[in-house]
C-alpha cells in the first residue's frame, strides 16, 4: 500500500478525489472550497478591526484555516515519509525548451536557475517569482476567489463569475506560456 501512495496518481484518481470535495463540503455545512480566502481570515484574525476589508466575523470561517493547514501538514507528512526515492522524470520536450534559456531540470520539477536564493536576485528571477506572485495575489483578490474557489466550486455550483473567471485564468495561462514567458526567460 505505502509503494502505491508514493507513485503518482492517474488524473482519472485524483480529479473525482479533488471533485469530490465539493458535494462533502456542501453536506457538512453548506461551506465553500477556497484557498485564497484563508489569506484574509488569517489577516482579520492577527489585525486590528481598523481595516474595513477586514472587519468580519472571520471565527465563522474558521474551519478554512484547519483546511489549509492541513494541506500544509499533508504536504510536509507526505514529503517525508512518501517521498519517492527516484529521480524526477521531466518530459524530454520541456528539458529541450528550456536547454534553449540554459535552464537544467537536472534537479527535478524547481529550476535552480530560477527557484533559488542566487535566481531571486537576477531580474529573470525576480520578476518570476516577486512580480509574478504580486500578479498572482493581486488577480485573485481582483476576480473575487483563485482557481479552486472558482474553477472547481464555483464551476460545479453553476456559477456565471466563476465560469468567466475560469475562461480568463485558462487564457492568461495560455498568453503567459507561450508569448510573454518566453521572453522573461530570455533575459
Amino acid at each position: 500500500m505505502l509503494e502505491f501512495l508514493k507513485q503518482p496518481w492517474p488524473w482519472y484518481v485524483a480529479g473525482p478525489l479533488i471533485g469530490l470535495t465539493v458535494p462533502f463540503l456542501l453536506l457538512i455545512g453548506n461551506k465553500s472550497f477556497g484557498i485564497s480566502s484563508s489569506l484574509r481570515h488569517t489577516c482579520a484574525a492577527c489585525i486590528p478591526n481598523k481595516i474595513p476589508f477586514f472587519n468580519y466575523d472571520w471565527k465563522k470561517e474558521a474551519w478554512n484555516l484547519f483546511f489549509v493547514g492541513g494541506i500544509i501538514l499533508g504536504g510536509f507528512i507526505s514529503f517525508l515519509l512518501l517521498h519517492n526515492p527516484e529521480n524526477i522524470v521531466v518530459a524530454p520536450s520541456l528539458t529541450e525548451y528550456l536547454d534553449q534559456f540554459n535552464i537544467s531540470t537536472a534537479q527535478g520539477y524547481e529550476p535552480t536557475e530560477i527557484f533559488s536564493w542566487e535566481g531571486l536576485f537576477t531580474l529573470r528571477g525576480f520578476i518570476l517569482l516577486v512580480v509574478g506572485g504580486f500578479l498572482v495575489g493581486f488577480g485573485t483578490r481582483y476576480a473575487g476567489g483563485c482557481t479552486s474557489g472558482h474553477s472547481i466550486m464555483g464551476m460545479s455550483n453553476l456559477q456565471w463569475p466563476s465560469l468567466v473567471a475560469t475562461i480568463f485564468f485558462m487564457l492568461g495561462g495560455i498568453f503567459m506560456t507561450h508569448l510573454i514567458l518566453p521572453l522573461i526567460l530570455n533575459l
